[in-house]
């Protein structure tokens, strides 16, 4: 009997993918968990394996083609058995819509998600809900959605009587990070102080720890002991690790350091999460801050790598630039920014010296944090720069 496998979910909210390559052919014959398909999705590329073991009969779409999360992927069966896909009763819906030349007021297609309250208040408003994307819990749609449609939209620009365009789609990885930073710009009240940092004891403890590093195999950069005198000002200032509950009305103080290193790559920007930071060492945190950059530049992040995060950095300094505002990776309720490193001459006991000057940026929520307290974080991060992040550790290990 013929076995009809569908794109599965794959957690986090995730609705649909696209295909980016196929492992086997029609006429092949797989063992179950053996890799099908690569699917391109918000978060990572995923591998789907097989269900079953058995002769593909069908494979359903092409390279390329965005596929909603319970499409059918693939037919799995014995030879010459049939692979004819059955017809889903949201599918002959659609096709029942479709057929369907006008559609009056308060007629509302049954194929879309939505409450006999929001189908009432799209009838009351002429809102014709087939044509609104929802932005619910599985793309529910909400009375937002309803309301925002029927604001005067923005006249559209025509480019190209102004010369040449090119028209690029935008990617799955792209449409998320756009609606991310759209979500997180929309709904937290950004707030962003900046300051530099003296890190000439930073350069020197590094420099101190290179040799030993590279003894291991290990390449180490400043993040290490960023992340170590960051966790140290977060417990002394927990809010900077918190969330907030609108609907509960309650603040999240998160217990656990998990935190999130923004990567830049050719395909976007992805965040992946170092797990349990503060129980790990300066070397620890080294080999899994490289691995993780590698997977991400590679798009081998898994999911899982990209879940959990408590708190995220921003290292634009490694691209050259001074000073930037980071965008909160909302739910998170703040991101520090470190930007380039440079020696400038600093007034140190009233003599002129060159120092080895970071700036950074924190942005956070100020719904969670006021301003005194963001500036007493930044200051805290600040001093636990200046002493040295592996004294804590040797004293752990004895």
């Amino acid at each position: 009997m013929a076995t009809e496998f569908k794109f599965p979910d794959v957690g986090e909210g995730i609705t649909e993918g696209k295909i980016v390559r196929w492992h086997v052919r029609e006429g092949d014959y797989i063992k179950a968990d053996q890799t099908l398909v690569e699917i391109e999705t918000e978060k990572a590329i995923v591998e789907i394996p097989s269900p079953v073991e058995g002769t593909v009969l069908k494979l359903n779409g092409k390279v390329g083609d965005t596929i909603p999360v319970g499409t059918v992927l693939v037919v799995v069966g014995e030879k010459g058995e049939s692979a004819k896909i059955k017809e889903s009763r949201a599918e002959k819906t659609k096709e029942i819509s479709n057929a369907v030349p006008a559609m009056s007021q308060t007629a509302q297609p049954a194929g879309v998600l939505a409450t006999p309250a929001i189908r009432k208040l799209a009838a009351e408003m002429g809102v014709d809900l087939s044509k609104i994307k929802g932005t619910g819990p599985g793309r529910r749609i909400t009375e937002d959605d309803i309301r925002n449609s029927s604001k005067p939209k923005a006249p559209k620009v025509t480019f190209e009587k102004y010369g040449q365009i090119l028209k690029i789609p935008m990617t799955s990885v792209r449409k998320a990070i756009a609606d991310h930073m759209k979500l997180s710009k929309y709904t937290a009240p950004h707030s962003t102080l900046m300051d530099e940092i003296d890190a000439t004891y930073l350069v020197g403890l590094r420099n101190k720890k290179k040799a030993e590093a590279e003894k291991k195999g290990i390449k180490l950069t400043y993040l290490p002991f960023i992340i170590k005198a960051l966790i140290k000002a977060i417990k002394r200032h927990p809010y900077a690790n918190s969330s907030l509950d609108e609907e509960n009305e309650q603040i999240i103080v998160k217990s656990y350091y998990n935190i999130g290193i923004a990567v830049q790559t050719p395909y976007g920007l992805f965040v992946p999460v170092v797990k349990n930071a503060d129980k790990k060492d300066i070397f620890e945190l080294a080999k899994e801050i490289g691995t993780l950059s590698e997977k991400a530049k590679e798009r081998k992040l898994t999911i899982d790598d990209m879940k959990g995060g408590s708190f995220t950095i921003s290292n634009y300094g490694s691209i050259g630039v001074t000073f930037a505002v980071p965008i909160i990776n909302y739910p998170e309720a703040a991101i520090l920014g470190i930007g380039r490193m440079q020696d400038k001459p600093v007034v140190v006991d009233k003599k002129v010296q060159i120092r080895t000057i970071m700036p950074i940026s924190i942005s956070f929520d100020h719904r969670v944090i006021d301003g005194g307290e963001a500036a007493k974080f930044a200051n805290e991060f600040a001093m636990n720069l200046q002493e040295d992040m592996t004294i804590d550790e040797e004293k752990e290990h004895e």
